[in-house]
């Protein structure tokens, strides 16, 4: 290898036997003995299905992973994205050297820390503490190098008040943080890590990708990042493996990889979609100015049951977006239920653009569905579901409604729920 090349992949494979059975049966077993005696390939390389999950098994074998090739750089931050079952846990583990290749060779220069899963090396029995030196310890770390750092990993970890307490008694993304910081700070040459951030809640998600960005920029470190988190794959990697049935579908720059793998399996305009937010995610497209929640030619703060609610929208289209939806939650104020969620578009047959400038959505909440209480608004703007303009616990509009029409009077006396729909009933004879 290279000076800069700090790991490197040759025809890597990993076959895996399907079924109940292990490794292998003995039948197995002893033609694999007799062709290694005659200096025979062993017999079952040749065979072996796709990695599909959804294809009917052909073969007693699969390849998880077969033929993958790459280099990675020092101080490069290499994302590794693909569907469930692609393969990218099973190379993970090999590069990790958690499992070793089937064929193939991983050649690599300095230590790897690796973050497979929740609680990847911790010892259950051991407190925080204790499973930060032990983690130390097998990363080939000293005593004191690890004394030097512990203060460090712990105010990142966010565990301070269960430092001290068996990690069996961690929730999950406690587990999570602890894991991260030790990895991270205890300064591998490799650290690699495998969707466990999405355990962690979004502050530590932030913290950990920032602190993956300056381990890499700062230190000369290499990260392998693995996550279905197309934004943190966007935001952190320069580059990209995209692995489809175990085998190396596209490798190069993070949006193109990110593109092929959202649109695979999308209509032409699902497609159009992706591109078209790949290339002005960071674009301002939309901006709310006001919401106003009233009844028609009736001037009091609380709503009137028996009348219309009428929710009106004064926004500003900076740039015209297909697929752009404007729309609002309604919560039930005491409880927290979310009642419904409405887009502008529900009822249209076609997705358009709307137009650039200012302008107004109005919509109407029917007369007698609401019941007397309190209630919440919270705007959403959103470009397909592909991305949030608005989702922000900050626009949220308060009202009240005040039961006028008697339902819950009339023979019945109260009744229980959260809305009050006016449904038609027939009486049907025979």
């Amino acid at each position: 290898m290279s000076d800069d090349v700090i790991l490197k992949a040759v025809n890597v494979s990993k076959q895996y036997r399907l079924g109940t059975v292990g490794t292998g049966t003995l039948s197995h077993d002893l033609n694999r003995f007799w062709a290694k005696i005659r200096g025979k390939e062993d017999p079952y390389l040749k065979i072996g299905a796709v990695n599909d999950r959804s294809a009917a098994a052909t073969s007693d074998y699969v390849w998880a992973i077969k033929d993958i090739n790459f280099e990675v750089k020092r101080g490069e931050i290499l994302g590794i994205i693909g569907k469930n079952g692609a393969g990218k846990s099973t190379l993970l583990k090999i590069l990790s050297r958690v499992t070793s290749p089937t064929t193939g060779s991983i050649k690599t220069k300095g230590r790897i820390a690796s973050l497979l899963e929740v609680g990847t090396g911790m010892h259950p029995e051991l407190t925080g503490r204790e499973n930060v030196y032990l983690n130390g310890a097998i990363l080939g770390m000293t005593k004191t190098e690890i004394a030097s750092k512990i203060d460090e990993i712990v105010e990142f970890s966010g565990c301070q008040m269960y430092i001290d307490t068996p990690v069996k008694r961690y929730s999950s993304g406690m587990r999570v943080r602890l894991g991260f910081a030790v990895a991270a700070f205890l300064e591998p040459d490799i650290l690699v890590v495998d969707e466990v951030l999405a355990v962690g809640d979004a502050e530590f998600q932030k913290k950990a990708i920032g602190k993956m960005q300056d381990i890499s920029n700062t230190s000369g470190r290499t990260v392998l990042f693995v996550s279905h988190n197309m934004g943190s794959i966007q935001q952190l990697c320069t580059r990209c493996l995209l692995l489809e049935d175990g085998s190396v579908l596209y490798d190069g720059e993070s949006s193109v990889a990110i593109d092929k793998y959202l649109s695979s399996g999308l209509s032409n305009f699902e497609s159009e979609l992706v591109s078209q937010f790949l290339q002005n995610q960071n674009d301002e497209v939309f901006n709310l100015k006001a919401v106003s929640i009233y009844q028609k030619d009736v001037d009091h703060k609380v709503f009137y049951s028996n009348m219309p609610i009428v929710v009106s929208f004064k926004y500003e289209v900076l740039k015209s977006t297909l697929g752009l939806r404007i729309g609002f939650d309604l919560y039930d104020f005491k409880s927290g239920v979310v009642l419904w969620r409405t887009y502008h578009d529900d009822l249209s047959e076609e997705i358009v653009a709307l137009e650039d400038g200012d302008q107004y959505l109005q919509v109407e909440i029917p007369y007698n569905l609401l019941k007397a209480g309190s209630y919440a608004l919270k705007p959403i703007a959103s470009i397909h579901n592909l991305r949030w303009i608005i989702n922000d616990d900050e626009f949220v509009y308060l009202f009240d409604v005040e039961n006028t029409s008697g339902v819950d009077s009339v023979y019945t006396g109260y009744r229980p729920g959260v809305i009050m729909p006016g449904l038609k009933w027939n009486v049907l004879r025979d």
